[in-house]
């Protein structure tokens, strides 16, 4: 089968490497540095992904097609492949809701599995297995970072994705279940501490939680972003100061990049939790660098096993939220048993709520 991956950074490259023995892969990128990088294991393809009729043209080409662009070019991509029909999964984190391009994917009979990921992706699929198995579930939290091992000053972070997107974690409004009801809350107005196997993080509400805010309904959901102590307080201070709006981000993005830009080891952490009256039920996750970085390992790899389930037909033809993939028993144990071998392994627990006797 030959297999499209849009986008040829370090989660590309991930997937791409992780697909290689298995699939005729190619690799479409701007940037010839990056696409030399992949041609060890990948045929690369120059590609501008902003040029929408060449983006169809190109997918037409391939039976399946994987994105794995900035978020900004995420929706595009989708109705690209839709029109091309061709299959897709996609990890980018785009504003746009794709679920909105569900009855044009079912009558070009095409499957689109979107926020296919770690987070939005994996902490989905989580989620959705927790809210199978509880009887009654009344609460829903997802706790996620990647972080640095050896996090360094002025902002104690280290960036491993997109810029532009880690910016836009700070902006925009994250959608959240209170009461039952949807609501919006800043991002930067509410910030806890959180411990998870023994380190303690600063966390801020984001807006990951997507398709769950349909799909998932519970008197309270929530994902909290984590992050290493002094870092939200400076981030809080540059947005205040008018450094994160449209007009001067990308001379914010000049000055902050180069200081979130080092050698360190980075890891990834993700808990999944889920409530019910007398229970609790959660997942725990902690991933290390080997290969490629935590965050490339964690998105790329849940990415390709995705991929791998796409491919052999296993998934109905419309736009799906990875939390479907967790409702179902098979596809969940296919996807953790993946992950397993690549040693990315969520450990679950079962126990009573905090303040229960």
């Amino acid at each position: 089968m030959k297999v499209l991956i849009l986008g040829a950074g370090n989660v590309g490259k991930a997937i791409a490497w992780d697909l290689r023995d298995e699939f005729n892969v190619h690799v479409a990128d701007l940037s010839g540095d990056r696409l030399r990088a992949v041609s060890e294991f990948a045929t690369p393809i120059k590609l501008d992904a902003s040029r929408f009729d060449k983006l169809v043209e190109v997918i037409r080409g391939f039976e399946l097609v994987i994105g794995a662009l900035p978020g900004r070019f995420g929706y595009s991509a989708i109705k690209a492949a839709i029109k091309a029909g061709v299959d897709m999964v996609d990890v980018s984190f785009m504003p746009e809701n794709p679920l909105e391009l569900r009855e044009e994917a079912e009558n070009a009979q095409v499957t689109v599995i979107f926020d296919a990921g770690f987070a939005p992706g994996l902490s989905h699929i989580l989620m959705g297995r927790i809210w199978n198995e509880l009887d009654d579930m009344s609460e829903g939290y997802i706790y996620v970072g990647n972080l640095p091992r050896e996090p360094r000053p002025p902002l104690y972070h280290r960036i491993t994705w997109s810029p532009k997107d880690f910016i836009e974690e700070y902006t925009r409004p994250a959608r959240v279940i209170r009461r039952g009801e949807v609501r919006a809350v800043d991002p930067l107005s509410e910030i806890k501490a959180v411990e998870i196997e023994g380190s303690t993080f600063e966390a801020f509400p984001s807006d990951g939680l997507r398709s769950l805010l349909e799909s998932v309904r519970v008197d309270k959901l929530e994902e909290w972003t984590l992050r290493w102590p002094g870092h939200l307080e400076k981030v809080k201070v540059l947005r205040e100061l008018g450094f994160f709006k449209p007009e001067h981000v990308d001379k914010t993005l000049d000055v902050i990049t180069p200081l979130m830009t080092y050698d360190s080891p980075d890891f990834s952490v993700m808990r999944v939790v889920g409530r019910e009256p007398g229970k609790e039920m959660s997942y725990t996750l902690l991933d290390g660098e080997r290969e490629f970085t935590s965050m490339a390992r964690v998105t790329g790899y849940t990415a390709s096993a995705i991929a791998r389930l796409v491919a052999e037909g296993s998934c109905i033809f419309g736009v799906i939220p990875p939390e479907i993939l967790g409702m179902r028993i098979d596809t969940f144990k296919r996807i953790l048993d993946e992950l397993e071998e690549r040693g990315i392994n969520p450990r679950r627990e079962e126990h009573a709520p905090p303040g229960d006797s």
